[in-house]
């Protein structure tokens, strides 16, 4: 099978290539293999490319991936629920951009109807990590503030989306205004195109009237770290997901203390199967129906073909996108 392969690590996406790679084995009892037809792109991919982000042990280091849709070609012992020919999407711990995929079948997630496998691949990874960090860990209830750093990104559209489908009042933030009002179109209550960080927590104190945000979902990591503590709300939770800015930060316990915070880390790539069984589950359970009904919407930028994957990284590289950027691997 054609698989994109990092061929030698480092800066430079130039060693990312089509080649022919064995077809995965099996399948193994709960296993199915899946014809990938697209794949969605995300820094974690960027990272394994430069050799900073290895994938578990079982998955190859040099086929990146972590999301996919396509449809079930073959099914292993123990599997009901799902056939052959079925239309699937999730994700998984690497390998996903490749032609086949070898998944545990309690990751799959039926494709609705309406879209197409490039639509569906720009959900899994951005969806279910937002869906989990704000919900299922966050505890977001309806009329709760959310705060959300790098809200243009994929996971934050994704966050923006959900959040909105639960009545949330939604802070959005990034570097580019352009971003920022693009954003408004999906549903974004308040902006702030951050110039100076140190003004953060002013501003999202303005804006919530003294309260603070409840939920701050932080895709950046230790430059906002000291003043997300400053305007997160008495018992709010804070979610650490990205670490763009870096990830060492100044802890001030004592503010911690006073506003009796949350502070919890979070990533989907590490976690077992059971564990990313469940979070696919509760955001099959919760999210899907929204998404067949079209009140969420999935954030496609660009879809790249499969040969121009090394342009494809560079532009996710630029901070240029808007959502999600695909590969479409329908060879």
């Amino acid at each position: 099978m054609k698989a994109v392969y990092i061929s030698e690590f480092g800066d430079s996406y130039e060693h990312l290539e089509l080649r022919d790679v064995p077809d995965p084995a099996g399948p193994e009892a709960g296993q199915a293999i899946i014809r990938v037809h697209a794949a969605g792109l995300n820094r974690a991919d960027l990272l394994q490319a430069r050799g900073l982000y290895p994938p578990p042990p079982g998955f190859s280091p040099n086929i990146p991936g972590l999301e996919f849709a396509g449809e079930i070609v073959s099914l292993g012992s123990s599997i009901s629920g799902w056939n052959v020919g079925d239309r699937v999407f999730g994700i998984t711990a690497g390998e996903a951009q490749a032609e086949f995929l070898s998944i545990d079948h309690r990751l799959l997630m039926k494709i609705p109807e309406r879209l197409s496998y490039t639509e569906a691949a720009a959900i899994p990874e951005a969806f279910i990590t937002a869906h989990d960090a704000i919900f299922t860990q966050g505890g977001l209830k309806e009329g709760e503030t959310l705060l959300v750093h790098a809200v243009g990104s994929g996971v934050g559209l994704a966050a923006l989306q959900l959040a909105k489908s639960r009545g949330a009042f939604v802070i959005g933030t990034s570097r580019t205004s352009a971003k920022l009002e693009k954003c408004r179109d999906l549903g974004l209550d308040a902006a702030t195109a951050v110039e100076n960080v140190a003004d953060l927590a002013s501003t999202v104190m303005e804006k919530t009237g003294g309260h603070g945000a409840d939920v701050i979902l932080d895709l950046v990591g230790a430059a906002y770290f000291q003043q997300n503590l400053m305007c997160l709300a008495r018992k709010g939770r804070l979610l650490l997901v990205g670490l763009t800015s870096g990830s060492n930060a100044e802890f001030n316990l004592s503010l911690a203390l006073q506003k009796r915070a949350k502070i919890i880390g979070t990533i989907l790539r590490g976690r077992s199967v059971e564990e990313k069984a469940e979070a696919t589950r509760l955001f099959a359970a919760d999210m899907l129906p929204l998404i067949e009904d079209e009140k969420i919407k999935p954030n496609v930028d660009r879809v790249f073909a499969a040969a121009d994957v090394s342009a494809a990284y560079s532009y996710v590289a630029s901070n240029e996108s808007f959502g999600k950027v695909v590969l479409d691997l329908s060879l």
